[in-house]
């Protein structure tokens, strides 16, 4: 992309009235259709100014925290990745090794590791009707130690994956579609199926799967959600996706096959997660550390999903998309039957076809990411921008 085109998305950025300074980052459909745009734009510009090798350091000094409850790759190297392209030192906050472990308090822990700190990433996903209260308390702590004056910077939050959304995904997966198919008005109409997929493993998350539908029909999409009985979602991101759609004049339906969801989709996401009433109980156990009961629900979850072996994105079931030519996405890792399992989510032949796709699509988040820092750090992120390409500095030799 050429210097004018970063001067187009600039000025675009600069038409937007976004509420994200001094703000926080946590669920999309909370989020203004500007604050949306404004994180698209930004972390598009942001990667165009990495290709012409321009330096986007805006920060001297000071801390990005993250903090990953769960295991993770993409999503933690590029929350690193997007901290140092800012000049932010990221730091990865293990509890195990702090006072945590010891009883402190999550007001505590939060002001304690605020002091030089700008963002504050919390991957919190496990735990139904904890992770995004979780966060909402480090939110609200830091926002009181802002205010009694024991912070001197009141640093954002930014939802790195939580039991609701996983926005940072959702939103690199959107900058992967408007490249695709060309600007976002082109998304407008197409199908995407959002589609259950078998998993030799159990205790997958619902946050993909729930931010992909809340955030694609408010784009103007046609989303289908389709899933086997009983792998129900949390209701907040439904209800979200169906008031999207019919505000955006898109279109919002369920089903119950993964062929109807296929069939002549533009786009298909098959990806495997936990029913909801698993998840529930498996928070439950967990809580109440009752490991032989944890055991039997695990052993129970799997002989429920071995039911689906059907439900694996094949050739055959790619051959009913739009003109047999859907684009496949996958928030990886991918459970790739005779690779990286027996049975799973997806042939090997397929995901081969759209390797290259897939990892194009995990380059964005760390973009998006860096785009929620700054959007949420500086009032005027446009004229940052600006000044950053104005003044052209080498990111390397």
């Amino acid at each position: 992309m050429s210097a004018p085109d970063i001067k187009q998305i600039i000025s675009r950025l600069k038409e937007l009235e976004t509420s994200l300074y001094q703000k926080d980052f946590l669920l999309t459909w909370n989020q203004s259709a500007a604050d949306l745009n404004a994180v698209l734009l930004t972390a598009e510009c942001l990667e165009e100014m990495v290709r012409a090798n321009i330096s986007t350091r805006v920060f001297q000094a000071g801390l990005a925290v993250s903090n990953f409850r769960d295991k993770s790759t993409r999503t933690r190297f590029s929350f690193a990745s997007a901290s140092s392209l800012l000049g932010l030192t990221p730091h990865d906050f293990d509890e195990s090794q702090s006072q945590v472990s010891h009883g402190e308090t999550v007001r505590e822990t939060a002001n304690m590791i605020s002091f030089l700190t700008e963002v504050i990433g919390i991957r919190d996903d496990m735990f139904i009707g904890e992770g995004h209260e979780y966060q909402q308390t480090v939110a609200d702590a830091v926002e009181q130690g802002y205010k009694d004056g024991v912070l001197g910077q009141r640093p954002a939050i930014v939802n790195l994956q939580c039991d609701r959304d996983h926005p940072t995904q959702a939103m690199a997966d959107l900058l992967h579609l408007q490249k695709t198919f060309g600007s976002l008005d082109a998304l407008k109409g197409k199908k995407i199926a959002m589609t259950w997929a078998y998993s030799p493993s159990y205790g997958k998350p619902l946050s993909v799967p729930q931010g992909i539908i809340a955030l694609m029909t408010r784009f103007g999409m046609n989303v289908v959600l389709a899933h086997p009985e009983g792998y129900d979602l949390v209701p907040e991101p439904l209800e979200a996706a169906a008031r999207h759609a019919k505000q955006s004049k898109g279109s919002f339906s369920q089903v119950h096959s993964m062929e109807e969801a296929f069939k002549d989709a533009d786009i298909v996401y098959p990806k495997s997660w936990a029913p909801l009433s698993v998840m529930k109980e498996r928070t439950r156990l967990l809580r109440a550390k009752e490991s032989a009961k944890l055991q039997s629900l695990e052993k129970e979850a799997l002989e429920n999903n071995a039911k689906f072996k059907s439900w694996e994105c094949t050739e055959k079931m790619m051959k009913v998309t739009r003109g047999g030519k859907a684009l496949y996405m996958h928030c990886l890792p991918a459970d790739i039957t005779d690779v990286s399992c027996k049975e799973g989510e997806v042939a090997a032949t397929v995901f081969d076809r759209y390797r290259n796709p897939t990892y194009s699509e995990a380059s964005h988040k760390l973009f998006v990411i860096a785009a929620m820092m700054m959007l949420t750090r500086f009032e005027k992120p446009a004229q940052v921008l600006a000044d950053l390409h104005k003044k052209a500095d080498r990111r390397r030799a």
